[in-house]
Protein backbone atom coordinates (compact mmCIF):
# COMPACT_ATOMS: atom_id res chain seq x y z
CA UNK A 1 0.00 0.00 0.00
CA UNK A 2 1.18 3.29 -0.66
CA UNK A 3 0.92 6.50 1.62
CA UNK A 4 1.15 9.86 1.96
CA UNK A 5 1.12 11.90 5.35
CA UNK A 6 -0.61 15.60 4.29
CA UNK A 7 -0.49 17.78 7.37
CA UNK A 8 -2.54 21.19 7.84
CA UNK A 9 -3.03 22.91 11.37
CA UNK A 10 -1.93 20.42 13.16
CA UNK A 11 -3.90 17.67 11.68
CA UNK A 12 -2.54 14.46 9.53
CA UNK A 13 -4.11 13.30 6.98
CA UNK A 14 -3.32 9.62 5.68
CA UNK A 15 -4.77 9.27 2.45
CA UNK A 16 -4.33 5.38 1.03
CA UNK A 17 -4.07 5.40 -2.77
CA UNK A 18 -4.44 1.87 -4.00
CA UNK A 19 -1.53 1.15 -6.48
CA UNK A 20 -2.50 0.93 -10.11
CA UNK A 21 -2.99 -2.68 -11.82
CA UNK A 22 0.27 -4.34 -13.05
CA UNK A 23 -1.63 -4.58 -16.58
CA UNK A 24 -4.32 -2.62 -17.83
CA UNK A 25 -5.57 -1.08 -21.08
CA UNK A 26 -3.95 1.85 -22.16
CA UNK A 27 -7.32 3.59 -22.60
CA UNK A 28 -7.86 3.00 -18.82
CA UNK A 29 -4.91 3.45 -17.64
CA UNK A 30 -5.37 7.22 -19.51
CA UNK A 31 -8.46 7.70 -17.05
CA UNK A 32 -6.65 6.58 -14.01
CA UNK A 33 -3.99 8.95 -14.84
CA UNK A 34 -5.95 11.86 -15.59
CA UNK A 35 -8.59 11.06 -12.86
CA UNK A 36 -8.60 13.98 -9.92
CA UNK A 37 -8.08 12.91 -6.58
CA UNK A 38 -10.62 13.76 -3.92
CA UNK A 39 -9.96 16.71 -1.59
CA UNK A 40 -10.07 15.25 1.92
CA UNK A 41 -12.17 16.24 4.32
CA UNK A 42 -9.95 17.59 6.89
CA UNK A 43 -9.21 20.38 4.16
CA UNK A 44 -12.54 20.88 2.71
CA UNK A 45 -13.23 21.90 6.21
CA UNK A 46 -10.29 23.99 6.90
CA UNK A 47 -11.44 25.33 3.36
CA UNK A 48 -15.21 25.99 4.76
CA UNK A 49 -13.74 27.79 8.00
CA UNK A 50 -10.87 29.84 6.97
CA UNK A 51 -10.67 33.65 6.84
CA UNK A 52 -11.70 35.17 3.62
CA UNK A 53 -8.97 36.55 1.66
CA UNK A 54 -8.74 40.18 2.30
CA UNK A 55 -8.11 43.07 -0.30
CA UNK A 56 -4.95 43.95 -1.00
CA UNK A 57 -4.14 48.20 -1.06
CA UNK A 58 -2.09 48.58 -4.74
CA UNK A 59 -0.46 51.36 -2.86
CA UNK A 60 2.04 52.95 -2.43
CA UNK A 61 2.20 53.77 -6.36
CA UNK A 62 4.88 54.96 -8.39
CA UNK A 63 5.19 57.23 -11.41
CA UNK A 64 7.72 59.74 -13.30
CA UNK A 65 8.32 61.66 -16.51
CA UNK A 66 8.80 60.32 -20.01
CA UNK A 67 12.62 60.68 -19.64
CA UNK A 68 12.91 58.91 -15.93
CA UNK A 69 14.88 61.41 -14.86
CA UNK A 70 12.10 62.50 -12.05
CA UNK A 71 10.80 59.34 -10.09
CA UNK A 72 8.04 59.78 -7.64
CA UNK A 73 6.07 58.03 -5.35
CA UNK A 74 2.43 57.92 -3.78
CA UNK A 75 2.40 56.63 -0.61
CA UNK A 76 -1.31 56.53 -0.26
CA UNK A 77 -4.74 56.84 -1.94
CA UNK A 78 -5.36 60.23 -2.88
CA UNK A 79 -8.15 62.22 -1.05
CA UNK A 80 -10.07 62.55 -4.63
CA UNK A 81 -9.74 62.25 -8.27
CA UNK A 82 -10.98 64.64 -10.80
CA UNK A 83 -11.52 64.42 -14.28
CA UNK A 84 -12.05 68.18 -15.84
CA UNK A 85 -13.12 69.19 -18.74
CA UNK A 86 -12.71 73.18 -18.56
CA UNK A 87 -11.11 74.83 -20.97
CA UNK A 88 -7.75 75.83 -19.46
CA UNK A 89 -7.34 72.33 -18.51
CA UNK A 90 -8.13 71.37 -22.01
CA UNK A 91 -5.33 74.16 -23.47
CA UNK A 92 -2.85 73.06 -21.10
CA UNK A 93 -2.97 69.15 -21.72
CA UNK A 94 -3.56 69.49 -25.39
CA UNK A 95 -6.50 66.71 -25.11
CA UNK A 96 -9.98 66.76 -23.68
CA UNK A 97 -9.58 66.89 -20.12
CA UNK A 98 -7.48 66.43 -17.55
CA UNK A 99 -7.12 63.44 -14.88
CA UNK A 100 -5.46 65.00 -11.84
CA UNK A 101 -5.41 63.09 -7.93
CA UNK A 102 -4.86 65.22 -5.27
CA UNK A 103 -3.15 64.31 -2.60
CA UNK A 104 -1.14 65.79 0.40
CA UNK A 105 2.71 66.87 -0.52
CA UNK A 106 3.64 65.01 2.84
CA UNK A 107 2.42 61.77 0.92
CA UNK A 108 3.99 62.47 -2.52
CA UNK A 109 8.02 61.48 -1.99
CA UNK A 110 10.27 62.37 -4.97
CA UNK A 111 12.23 59.63 -5.20
CA UNK A 112 14.75 60.99 -7.51
CA UNK A 113 15.68 63.78 -9.91
CA UNK A 114 14.31 67.41 -9.41
CA UNK A 115 11.36 69.35 -10.85
CA UNK A 116 11.26 72.61 -11.80
CA UNK A 117 7.76 74.76 -10.74
CA UNK A 118 6.53 77.06 -13.59
CA UNK A 119 3.71 79.55 -12.80
CA UNK A 120 1.28 78.98 -15.25
CA UNK A 121 -2.06 81.29 -15.17
CA UNK A 122 -5.12 79.23 -14.22
CA UNK A 123 -8.97 79.95 -14.54
CA UNK A 124 -9.46 81.76 -11.27
CA UNK A 125 -6.75 84.58 -11.92
CA UNK A 126 -4.51 83.26 -9.16
CA UNK A 127 -2.12 80.93 -11.36
CA UNK A 128 -0.45 77.43 -10.56
CA UNK A 129 2.43 76.09 -10.03
CA UNK A 130 2.97 73.03 -12.69
CA UNK A 131 5.75 71.04 -11.55
CA UNK A 132 7.83 69.60 -14.72
CA UNK A 133 10.35 67.66 -15.46
CA UNK A 134 13.62 69.99 -16.21
CA UNK A 135 14.70 68.18 -19.17
CA UNK A 136 11.67 66.23 -20.99
CA UNK A 137 9.27 68.94 -19.56
CA UNK A 138 6.67 66.71 -19.10
CA UNK A 139 4.19 68.28 -16.43
CA UNK A 140 3.79 65.71 -12.78
CA UNK A 141 1.67 67.77 -10.96
CA UNK A 142 0.09 70.98 -9.66
CA UNK A 143 -0.03 73.51 -6.81
CA UNK A 144 -2.89 75.41 -6.86
CA UNK A 145 -3.49 78.96 -5.10
CA UNK A 146 -6.13 77.69 -2.86
CA UNK A 147 -4.01 74.65 -1.15
CA UNK A 148 -0.90 76.00 -1.89
CA UNK A 149 2.07 73.96 -1.92
CA UNK A 150 0.83 71.16 0.76
CA UNK A 151 -1.45 69.58 -1.80
CA UNK A 152 -0.55 68.08 -4.81
CA UNK A 153 -2.50 67.84 -8.02
CA UNK A 154 -0.72 64.57 -9.32
CA UNK A 155 -1.03 63.77 -13.07
CA UNK A 156 -2.52 60.37 -13.54
CA UNK A 157 -1.30 59.62 -16.70
CA UNK A 158 2.38 59.66 -15.11
CA UNK A 159 1.44 56.69 -13.56
CA UNK A 160 3.46 53.49 -13.41
CA UNK A 161 -0.42 52.30 -13.41
CA UNK A 162 -2.68 54.86 -14.48
CA UNK A 163 -5.59 52.63 -14.72
CA UNK A 164 -5.69 52.37 -10.47
CA UNK A 165 -7.09 55.62 -10.28
CA UNK A 166 -9.90 56.08 -12.64
CA UNK A 167 -12.58 59.65 -12.10
CA UNK A 168 -14.67 60.03 -8.31
CA UNK A 169 -15.99 63.10 -10.72
CA UNK A 170 -16.33 65.15 -13.27
CA UNK A 171 -15.92 68.77 -13.16
CA UNK A 172 -16.79 71.32 -15.90
CA UNK A 173 -18.85 69.17 -18.01
CA UNK A 174 -20.40 72.39 -19.32
CA UNK A 175 -17.51 72.66 -21.32
CA UNK A 176 -17.05 69.25 -22.14
CA UNK A 177 -16.17 67.90 -25.87
CA UNK A 178 -19.43 66.57 -27.15
CA UNK A 179 -18.06 63.30 -28.27
CA UNK A 180 -17.01 62.19 -24.60
CA UNK A 181 -19.31 60.12 -23.01
CA UNK A 182 -19.37 60.21 -19.49
CA UNK A 183 -19.72 56.71 -17.51
CA UNK A 184 -22.86 56.37 -15.70
CA UNK A 185 -22.11 55.86 -12.13
CA UNK A 186 -19.92 58.69 -11.53
CA UNK A 187 -20.38 62.05 -10.35
CA UNK A 188 -20.38 64.86 -12.82
CA UNK A 189 -20.96 68.59 -12.41
CA UNK A 190 -20.89 71.59 -14.64
CA UNK A 191 -18.49 73.51 -12.91
CA UNK A 192 -17.08 72.96 -9.31
CA UNK A 193 -18.86 71.52 -5.76
CA UNK A 194 -18.48 71.46 -2.40
CA UNK A 195 -15.95 68.77 -1.37
CA UNK A 196 -18.61 67.78 1.92
CA UNK A 197 -21.03 66.54 -0.50
CA UNK A 198 -19.07 64.00 -2.92
CA UNK A 199 -15.55 63.06 -0.90
CA UNK A 200 -15.60 60.18 1.28
CA UNK A 201 -15.29 60.87 5.47
CA UNK A 202 -11.78 59.78 5.40
CA UNK A 203 -10.70 62.11 2.79
CA UNK A 204 -13.04 64.63 4.43
CA UNK A 205 -10.65 63.60 7.99
CA UNK A 206 -7.71 64.46 6.13
CA UNK A 207 -8.56 67.14 4.43
CA UNK A 208 -9.93 68.60 7.66
CA UNK A 209 -6.21 67.59 9.21
CA UNK A 210 -4.21 69.54 6.52
CA UNK A 211 -6.41 72.48 6.67
CA UNK A 212 -5.76 72.42 10.48
CA UNK A 213 -1.99 72.61 9.63
CA UNK A 214 -2.48 75.07 8.07
CA UNK A 215 -4.19 77.23 9.71
CA UNK A 216 -1.26 76.30 13.21
CA UNK A 217 1.36 77.61 10.80
CA UNK A 218 -0.13 80.21 9.83
CA UNK A 219 -0.26 78.79 5.84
Amino acid sequence: MQVSVLTADDAAVVLAAPLAPNIIHRENSLRWAHRRPETPVAFRRLRRHSTPTMTISPFPLEGGCTCTAVRYRMTTRPLFVHCCHCRWCQRESGSAFALNAMIEADRLQRLQGEVELVLTPSLSGKGQKIARCPHCRVALWSHYAGAGEAVCFVRVGTLDAPDLLPPDIHIFTSSKQPWVQLPPGVPAVPEYYRSADYWPAESLARGKALKAARTATGG
